[in-house]
Parts: C-alpha cells; sequence; structure tokens
C-alpha cells in the first residue's frame, strides 16, 4: 500500500464485506461528505470504499455496494473506517490478516457496531477501551478478555482507536470528528442537513432514559412516563405521579416499578439528569437556569446529581463538550 503523495484533506477508506450493516457504511460516508461539502471542498475528506477482492457485496438487508478498489490496492488511509453487519460473526480469515497487517498505518482507525469484532479479532482493540453494539458487548468481552469492554457509551476513543455502538451512533463519531478537523460550525450544519442531533457526546449512554426503561404496559403508567419527559421541572414526586394515574402512592410505586423495571425515582433521576446534560451540551443557558428548567432546583442539587452519576460537576461537564461556553 503506498500513501498518497501531495494533497490536503483526509483519505477515508471504508472496508466492505458480505453482509455489512449498511447504514455503518452509509451513515458515516454521508456526514464526511456532506462535510467537505459544507465547507466548499469536496475534497475535505476523499472518501472510498474497498472489499477483498474489489467485487461488489450485498449488505445484510439485500442492498448491493459496489467498492472502488480492492483492498491489496488500496491507498493508506488518514482514516480507516470497519463497519459491522452480520458478517461479522464469520468473518473471512483474509480480511482480518488485511486489518492485522494495515490498519496500524491509518492515523485514525474506527469501527461501527460489530465492526470491533473484527478490530478485537485482529488484535487491535489489545489493551484498549472500547464499545459495540450492547446486544454484543458480552460476546466481544467474553471472547477477546484482553480488551476493556465498556457497553454503556455510545462511542469511545481511546488513542487514535475510536469504537461506537450500533448503527446511528456511527454517524454521532463522525459528527465530533468532523467537528474535530472542520469546527462545530460545520459539524452542525451537517447534523441539520441530515435532521440529526449535534452531537450526544460519547459517553452518552446507548439508551435514553426513555429506552432504558421498559415502557409500561398500562395506558395510566405511559401517560406518567411521557409526563416526566415533558416535565422535568414539574413536582415528579410519588404523591404527585400517583395522582395524575389515578393510584394510591404505595400502588403506583409498585406497579411502576415492575413494568417499568426501575422505581419512580430512580426514573426521574435519570430524565432529569439526561435533560440537564442536553441543555448543556447544546444551549448557552447557565448552570442556574438548567438546574431549574430540569426540576433540581439549585445549582447545588444538580452538581450533586452530576457528580454521583457522571463523576464531574455540571460546569465541567460543559467544558469537556462546549468549551466555548465555558468562558
Amino acid at each position: 500500500m503506498t500513501r498518497r503523495p501531495g494533497k490536503s484533506g483526509k483519505d477515508v477508506l471504508v472496508v466492505l464485506f458480505q453482509e455489512v450493516q449498511s447504514l455503518d457504511v452509509t451513515g458515516p460516508v454521508e456526514v464526511f461528505t456532506g462535510a467537505g461539502l459544507s465547507v466548499g471542498d469536496p475534497g475535505a475528506y476523499r472518501v472510498t470504499t474497498a472489499s477483498l477482492d474489489g467485487a461488489p457485496v450485498r449488505t445484510f438487508s439485500g442492498l448491493t455496494l459496489v467498492p472502488d478498489h480492492a483492498l491489496a490496492g488500496a491507498p493508506v488511509p488518514h482514516t480507516l473506517l470497519v463497519p459491522g453487519g452480520q458478517g461479522t460473526r464469520a468473518p473471512d480469515a483474509r480480511l482480518i490478516d488485511w486489518l492485522r497487517a494495515h490498519a496500524p498505518s491509518a492515523q485514525r482507525l474506527l469501527s461501527v457496531c460489530t465492526g470491533a469484532m473484527l478490530l478485537a479479532e485482529a488484535g487491535l482493540l489489545n489493551g484498549r477501551r472500547a464499545t459495540t453494539h450492547w446486544a454484543y458487548s458480552d460476546k466481544l468481552a467474553r471472547d477477546h478478555p484482553e480488551v476493556e469492554v465498556d457497553a454503556g457509551p455510545i462511542y469511545i476513543r481511546d488513542g487514535h482507536v475510536a469504537t461506537s455502538a450500533g448503527v446511528t451512533a456511527g454517524i454521532d463519531l463522525a459528527l465530533a470528528l468532523v467537528e474535530e478537523d472542520l469546527g462545530r460550525d460545520t459539524a452542525l450544519h451537517v447534523a441539520r442537513n441530515l435532521v440529526v442531533f449535534l452531537r450526544r457526546p460519547g459517553n452518552q449512554a446507548q439508551f435514553s432514559a426513555q429506552l432504558s426503561a421498559q415502557t409500561a404496559q398500562r395506558e395510566p403508567l405511559r401517560e406518567v412516563q411521557r409526563w416526566i419527559a415533558e416535565h422535568p421541572d414539574d413536582d415528579l414526586s410519588v404523591p404527585a405521579l400517583a395522582e395524575r394515574a389515578r393510584l394510591s402512592p404505595r400502588h403506583f410505586a409498585r406497579a411502576f416499578r415492575a413494568e417499568t423495571g426501575v422505581t419512580p425515582g430512580r426514573y426521574v433521576e435519570q430524565v432529569r439528569l439526561e435533560q440537564a446534560r442536553r441543555l448543556l451540551e447544546d444551549t448557552a443557558r447557565n448552570v442556574e437556569e438548567v438546574s431549574r428548567a430540569c426540576g433540581y432546583g439549585t445549582p447545588e442539587a444538580m452538581r450533586r446529581a452530576f457528580v454521583k452519576a457522571l463523576g464531574s460537576a455540571p460546569a465541567e461537564y460543559r467544558r469537556r463538550f462546549r468549551p466555548a461556553l465555558s468562558h
């Protein structure tokens, strides 16, 4: 493999294989391509695809993708992206050999979803923190004990290696890299065009509070779940929520936990924390305003919740994700 000389911008090579997950490929590709168009420089990211022998591959959903190269003839990329899919279950040994031999030459090595399985099989995640789709995290940890698997975050960056969770998390990771390379405004422009959030931080859980808990079976309890999400600054005590569900507090608390898997208090904590993180990441509201909007009442109450759950105070959390708002 030879590096292209004398060109600005970043080469991004996406590895293709049979039964790849199509969104793992197209999501990041749309982000990188859109970023170049946004800044008026289509060469900001030069995206190419390659399969083992250069032949078309059939995705798990039945789409056919035609690669630009065979892997053997592909140039060394700045960024190498390995998607996931059903094809990672029994990968071609030649693909693992190629990754083991050539992936270390890339300045950035990325995986989406179960693409982490391929990186791990090639020994590229040894001694690193990594994530993958929540449904496969146990398998990754079991098959590769030398990898420090964390099933919680939507993506993890460990040095020049970044692994992401299922499907849309690849878009989040790509947006984070665009923001790093070309600035927040460019990443925001791309996100708006794709109608996605900018940006879920890597340490955000793969499940939102609403998805982490089960949806209640009974409509009164489902309505309470919706109310909590839409009114985090309201009175969300058990008696108030029980009255909304037209149940006694004791019956409500027992039924809510039985049907959602968490206590009402824990569910409220998760919703408020998630909402506060979003406001700190995506708005210019100060900490006091955010604490009121999310039902904490005082900045100190929100600080305690952040330190307990995230290990950092709200101001420090904002500095990590929105440094411009911290000055």
